[in-house]
């Protein structure tokens, strides 16, 4: 890292260090909850409730996240993020300790409806703590970091189920965002951050009509990121390599991870705003094209996987600028959340909608068809928000 670089000037300012890691431990249950609950219901339960308890979850992170976020533009972040990290442990424990299945399914939306906003109340301080130039350099950062959630996260999972039971990756997942969020509100940019007084409104900020246009573009984007795992899996189990699937699968799906967190660091040193997101989405989508090729080795199936992750971080990155300028003010912390539940809910609806593809087709490409399909179909919603902010 150069002396003067942007990244390092965006880490030496005061407190950012500290609200960005307080914010990656809180949000490593994003990674490691989908895994510490299929592990402990397949232990516990049975492999079918192990599914409806990850949509239950996923479906409390969808709703919960925005609802919080509202919450705390009107008032304040550290008592809304406690509370629901109270919530949210609360979920936790009461899952682990063996309830029948209807109660399971109770525990884990209380997990997912709980779990603190921390894309948003971390996105809405970089214009608190640093100067506007330096703003799309934390966004990119924020994004880049965030990849080694979903790298990290199923490896501690796993990790705590193989060392202390089906129970462990469930109370490791619970400890990890309670103590993230402990450290983060504890923050005296977060203590002192307010949400900005205006007139408020039943829709808050889903009333601004580029707003509605962007979380759109950000749910087809969510498809195609989402639909990848599905057609990986298929991929190498019709492989048939010497490799485990599953473990071939985790290779491919890291390499993804590594190529987003790659393109997010690159990304710190260009200028990505909301005028560039019609060629950022129309290149992602791109970028997805060449693991149609589907080689033979999937081997070679890594550098592919890690190219197609390069443009995600600067689009997002432009995306999270241009929400900061469509959204109505006093709402900035719901926006960002609605951008997150719209990209978790377009990342559900692509893996199912991949299912069904991989079940109906027979070769080994078409589940990785519908990634750039649906990622270039964002590219016309999000041409009328780019000239918005130009």
């Amino acid at each position: 890292m150069a002396p003067n670089s942007p990244l390092r000037t965006v880490l030496r300012a005061a407190q950012v260090a500290r609200v960005l890691a307080a914010s990656t431990v809180g949000r490593i249950p994003l990674g490691a909850a989908p895994v510490a609950l299929l592990l402990y219901a397949r232990e516990t339960l049975s492999i079918a409730a192990a599914g409806l308890l990850v949509g239950v979850y996923t479906a409390g992170l969808a709703i919960g996240g925005p609802v919080l976020a509202r919450v705390a533009d009107r008032f304040r972040q550290p008592p809304v993020m406690l509370a629901g990290a109270a919530v949210s442990t609360a979920g936790f424990v009461l899952l682990a300790q063996g309830v029948p299945l209807w109660a399971s399914l109770l525990a884990a939306l209380l997990a997912g409806l709980g779990a603190p906003p921390f894309e948003a109340g971390l996105r809405v301080l970089w214009r608190d703590l640093l100067d506007e130039r330096q703003v799309p350099t934390a966004y990119t950062l924020d994004i880049a970091v965030q990849e080694l959630i979903f790298v990290f996260g199923p490896l501690i999972a796993g990790a705590s189920v193989a060392l202390g039971g089906p129970s462990a990756g469930v109370y490791v997942t619970a400890l990890l965002q309670l103590l993230g969020t402990v450290w983060f509100v504890t923050t005296p940019a977060v203590r002192r951050w307010r949400g900005v007084a205006a007139e408020r409104h039943w829709a808050g900020a889903l009333r601004s009509p580029h707003l509605g246009l962007l979380l759109v573009a950000v749910v087809l984007v969510g498809a195609g990121v989402g639909s990848l795992p599905v057609a990986v899996l298929d991929y190498t189990e019709q492989s048939g390599g010497q490799a485990p699937a599953s473990l071939l699968t985790s290779w491919i799906l890291a390499a993804q991870a590594a190529g987003a967190f790659a393109g997010g660091l690159a990304n710190t040193r260009l200028r990505v705003d909301g005028r560039r997101l019609p060629l950022l989405a129309a290149l992602l989508g791109l970028l997805y094209v060449p693991l149609l090729l589907t080689p033979a080795s999937a081997a070679w199936m890594i550098p592919l996987a890690a190219l197609c992750g390069v443009c995600l971080p600067p689009f997002l990155a432009a995306t999270f600028l241009t929400v900061d300028r469509v959204a109505p003010q006093g709402t900035a912390a719901e926006a960002f959340a609605w951008v997150a539940t719209a990209f978790s809910v377009g990342a559900a609806l692509g893996a199912a909608v991949d299912g069904v593809i991989v079940d109906a087709a027979g070769p080994r490409w078409a589940g990785f068809a519908l990634s750039p399909l649906v990622i270039l179909l964002a590219v016309p919603w999000v041409r009328p928000v780019a000239r918005a902010t130009t």
